[in-house]
């Protein structure tokens, strides 16, 4: 672990895309497998609006691999092998207000575990330390700035700032829990984000998430029940969208290297 967590960092850019992931164009760039001590990992390196990026799919390119089945340890690892620093990712959420709709951003700035069955950290074999990972402000704040203004030159529906829910999967939540996670301060909630987030920080990786409304969650306006087809069809819509954002954000980060806060101690 130590060689990852001390690894001299290159300033790349790694993107994480889930549902919806694949429709990010890359230049034609196919995945390759990178090795690590948590397993293999998939990654695309090409280019999105002419700057080298680094691509993993969390659910694979036929989206085959289940949100608790995610190898989210080998994800991040191979990121860091490759020199990445930064990492944007994508998640496609349901949203848990009324407020909050299908087709909306959410520039996520804390979240709730409510994961189960996950590895939670990198360190937990023979002989690793016991870190104990700051986590008062989760997501990069530079990152995130980078993506609110390309949100904002845009016409989709911007919240700067939002909690979100992460819940162990693949099932949706019932209407009760939704109610419970909304009274706890939940603005968005996905499968996804952690141990994703939290593995990046423990190894010094600026890290941000930009949440597409894809749903209303259980309960919440007139739908009188949750399919993945809806979700899948809100990020069909919007992908062109995201990937403008996401693309706009990566290409300002040249000018803005990684920020202090964000680095492992």
């Amino acid at each position: 672990m130590a060689s990852i967590a001390g690894q001299k960092r290159e300033g790349r850019i790694g993107l994480i895309g889930g549902t919806g992931g694949g429709h990010l164009d890359l230049g034609g760039a196919a995945p390759e497998p990178v090795e690590t001590p948590w397993g293999e990992a998939m990654v695309t390196r090409g280019s999105l609006q002419g700057q080298e990026v680094f691509s993993v799919l969390r659910h694979g390119r036929e989206h085959s691999v289940p949100p608790h089945k995610v190898n989210y340890r080998a994800n991040i690892a191979a990121l860091a092998q490759l020199g990445v620093e930064q990492v944007f990712a994508i998640n496609a959420c349901g949203g848990l207000s009324e407020r909050v709709c299908p087709g909306d951003v959410v520039i996520v700035d804390q979240f709730l575990d409510f994961t189960k069955c996950r590895p939670l950290t990198f360190f937990d074999g023979d002989g690793d330390p016991v870190i104990h990972v700051d986590l008062t402000e989760p997501y990069c704040p530079s990152l995130r700035r980078r993506l609110r203004d390309a949100t904002a030159a845009t016409k989709m529906n911007l919240h700067s700032t939002g909690t979100y829910v992460a819940c162990e999967g693949p099932r949706y939540e019932s209407a009760a829990e939704i109610r419970m996670y909304r009274t706890l301060g939940g603005d968005v909630i996905g499968m996804t984000g952690v141990p994703e987030l939290v593995l990046a920080r423990e190894i010094g990786l600026c890290y941000s998430a930009l949440c597409l409304i894809t749903n209303n969650a259980a309960g919440i306006g007139e739908a009188a029940r949750l399919r993945h087809s809806d979700v899948e069809s809100v990020m069909e819509r919007c992908s062109e969208m995201v990937a403008w954002i996401v693309g706009e954000a990566i290409a300002r980060s040249g000018d803005d290297p990684a920020c202090e806060h964000c680095g492992a101690e």
